[in-house]
Order: C-alpha cells, then sequence, then structure tokens
C-alpha cells in the first residue's frame, strides 16, 4: 500500500487521518451529548469537559495536517459511473466536513479560553488563551458550536449513508477505497 494518494487509490497516509478524524468526531460528538446531562457537581462533568477540550484540539491539529496532506496528495479522481450530482453533493459534503473540522474546534477553543484561560490538552501542553475575558463571544461561540455539532452530525450520516448505497446497492468499490486493503 502506496503512502501517497494517487489518481485511482487512497494512499495510507489520507486513510489513516480519515478514520482517525472520524472516529475522534464521532466520539466528540458522543461526549457532547454526554455532558449537557451532566451537572457541575457529576464527578464525570470536570473529566468528560477535559477529554471534550483535549480530543477538540487535536482534531483541529490533525483537520490542519489532513488539509495539508491534501494539498500535498490530491484525493482520486471520483469513480467515473457517479452521476453529476453525485459528484456535486460528494464535493459538498466534504468541503463541509473539512469545514467543519477547523470551526467546531474553533469555537471550543473560543469558549473555553473566552475567560482568559488556556485550553490543557491532556496534560501534555497549554494551548493559550488568545483573546481577554469576553462574555459576548463566548455566547456566540456556545451557539455557533451547538448549531454545527449538530450540523457536523447530519453531515456525517449523509456521508455514511452515502457510502453504504454505494457499496450496497452500486456495488461501485467507492466504500472499498477507504478501507485497509
Amino acid at each position: 500500500m502506496k503512502i501517497k494518494n494517487t489518481s485511482q487509490h487512497f494512499g495510507i497516509l489520507t486513510k489513516l487521518f480519515h478514520w482517525l478524524i472520524a472516529i475522534s468526531i464521532i466520539a466528540l460528538i458522543w461526549l457532547g451529548w454526554y455532558m449537557v446531562d451532566l451537572t457541575y457537581y457529576d464527578k464525570w462533568y470536570n473529566r468528560s469537559l477535559d477529554w471534550h477540550k483535549s480530543l477538540g484540539m487535536l482534531v483541529l491539529g490533525a483537520a490542519l495536517l489532513k488539509i495539508g496532506w491534501q494539498l500535498y496528495s490530491p484525493i482520486p479522481n471520483t469513480l467515473s459511473n457517479l452521476k453529476k450530482w453525485e459528484r456535486l453533493s460528494a464535493n459538498i459534503v466534504h468541503m463541509s466536513l473539512l469545514t467543519m473540522m477547523i470551526l467546531l474546534p474553533v469555537t471550543g477553543y473560543l469558549i473555553s479560553t473566552s475567560n482568559g484561560q488556556p485550553v490543557n490538552v491532556f496534560n501534555w501542553f497549554d494551548i493559550p488563551a488568545l483573546i481577554s475575558k469576553n462574555k459576548e463571544l463566548r455566547d456566540l461561540a456556545i451557539e455557533l458550536h451547538y448549531y454545527m455539532s449538530y450540523a457536523t452530525a447530519i453531515l456525517i450520516l449523509g456521508h455514511v449513508g452515502a457510502a453504504l448505497k454505494h457499496q450496497v446497492f452500486n456495488k461501485d468499490g467507492t466504500l472499498l477505497r477507504m478501507l485497509w486493503r
């Protein structure tokens, strides 16, 4: 298996970025939904919040590396049997997901640092606050983060649904291109 993408196949590094980020984002969405039902005094409240922040910052870093990798090793061509609307839909969903991989962690960062405190990433390092205390920015970031997380969940469901449709019904190998083989 090649490291770089070819015109027909995804390389191992692209697949690694895809699955690492996908699993992390699904975990972040689940963790976010779990946390909203916790009270401040619940023993898991601070721990789950710390994990959510840390994993979110790692996703941001991985997404930036993924984008850089895609500039260096462009993604393969879409399969020739796809209809025009399928190609357009796939491009829109992929670009939307990439955008969310950046915007969700950035809004999470703004929520976390709007009190002037850094984000601690798994006790490995701190990402400093670039802004001072700002309640209005915090409120806006919370609202954006909330709605974008639901939009991302919908995009993920559409992405998975399309991949399964192509694999099960069309049998065109779209899904297999991103699996380890």
